[in-house]
């Protein structure tokens, strides 16, 4: 071989060597990270599937008192949750003892099952199909849409959603017995179906919830634990819900730098749960997150609560980006989040939905053209990403938990 020929050789081995290495060198402190998350996405996809089965196994504790300890400041469940099962069957099955109004904005009813666990019940209001035109937040609660977002939560690895399922109630033998004169006062018959409006700001007695014949189908939420008191926060990404009146973040393209220097969002986790939740918002369609909860006196530390995610699958052809503001004017998201994310795609995430909300009692929960939604919002969550990273590099976008927001 010439001389030449050896140097030119050499030169292109030495070129595949130091590429070689700066590669290993740039993924060697994230690659632990990343293998940690593929582990817990493949322990949750093995976990998927949840059989609502009435035994508990191995204790002595009742489903109220093993939920409410599974209750943390960072997390509502476990990573990994064998009695799950068994408290979604106590939630879909256990006789009510108990029942009221539920107050607030929406319809619903405040329930209390047997062993004193309270729960929050959604009635019906919509068949599978059925399209909620109009403004992104239109329409009456969705009690599908709160299954569903339960196990989106699921399967993103959030855990931050409290426990749903869908509930078959009676309303003439379950609920009426039981039920306070407040909520009595607002039961009817439309023909042959019973039905009840209840008390709440857009409640009206021209719109009641009715169920076919007695039996009505709906939701139940899980009432978080007593000794975890909840703290409403207004969300820094909050409509204005005034027509022709802009909130600051629709106009202003720095307004991420302002909220960065306001607390809770200057340090701790606040600020990357509020990204967290946009894509989670994003992909359930739910542009109504205008206040949020965390714990009280928790000074920025705990979770952002995924409450109340009932004006959520209104509309599959609606995409309203806009939720994704916090993620697109902030141009930051959790390195666990992104990993997540690019594990769902290729139709893992529709086929995941499907799959953990297939033993539900309201089963099928959402309509085909609702996962197939879900499954193109990805891509988009996916793209913005990809947009943040190409203008801002990888490593300014994707952020470590621990990483100080000082230093973004």
């Amino acid at each position: 071989m010439k001389l030449k020929q050896r140097v030119v050789l050499l030169a292109i081995l030495l070129v595949i060597f130091i590429f070689t290495k700066v590669f290993l060198i740039d993924n060697l402190d994230t690659s632990a990270a990343n293998r940690e998350d593929q582990r817990a996405f493949h322990r949750m996809m093995a976990g998927l599937r949840v059989e609502l089965v009435p035994k508990l196994d191995h204790t002595l504790q009742s489903p109220w008192e093993i939920a409410a300890q599974w209750v943390v400041p960072r997390e509502v469940y476990p990573e990994e949750t064998p009695e799950l099962g068994a408290i979604l069957h106590a939630m879909a099955t256990k006789k009510i003892i108990k029942a009221d109004v539920g107050y607030k904005t929406q319809l619903k009813a405040l329930l209390i099952l047997e062993g004193g666990q309270k729960v929050v019940f959604k009635p019906k209001r919509y068949n599978r199909d059925y399209v909620v035109e109009g403004e992104p937040y239109a329409g009456y609660d969705r009690h599908n849409a709160e299954v569903a977002a339960f196990h989106l939560d699921r399967i993103l690895g959030f855990r931050r959603a409290p426990l749903v399922v869908g509930r078959f109630v009676n309303l003439r033998t379950e609920i009426k017995p039981v039920a306070t004169e407040q909520l009595l006062s607002t039961f009817l018959t439309v023909g042959n179906n019973t039905c009840f409006y209840g008390k709440c700001y857009y409640c009206r007695e021209t719109e009641p919830a009715c169920a076919d014949g007695d039996t009505m189908e709906g939701s139940v939420t899980l009432w978080l634990p007593d000794v975890w008191p909840l703290q409403k926060h207004r969300h820094p990404w909050g409509r204005t819900y005034r027509e022709g009146k802009l909130a600051r973040w629709e106009y202003d393209e720095s307004y991420c730098d302002a909220v960065k220097k306001t607390s809770p969002y200057d340090s701790g986790p606040r600020l990357l749960d509020i990204i967290d939740t946009a894509v989670f918002d994003y992909l359930i369609g739910n542009a109504d997150r205008h206040h949020y909860e965390s714990f009280q006196d928790d000074e920025g530390a705990s979770m952002l609560i995924l409450l109340d995610n009932a004006k959520s699958f209104g509309n599959p052809s609606l995409d309203e980006r806009s939720i994704l503001a916090p993620l697109y004017q902030c141009c930051i998201i959790r390195v666990s989040t992104w990993n997540r994310l690019n594990s769902l795609k290729n139709g893992v995430l529709k086929s995941a939905l499907k799959s953990a909300m297939a033993h539900d009692p309201i089963s099928p929960v959402l309509s085909d053209p609702h996962l197939d939604a879900v499954e193109q919002r990805l891509l988009s969550v996916l793209a913005t990403v990809k947009q943040c990273t190409d203008q801002f590099g990888m490593d300014t976008v994707l952020v470590e938990d621990r990483m100080p927001l000082s230093h973004l």
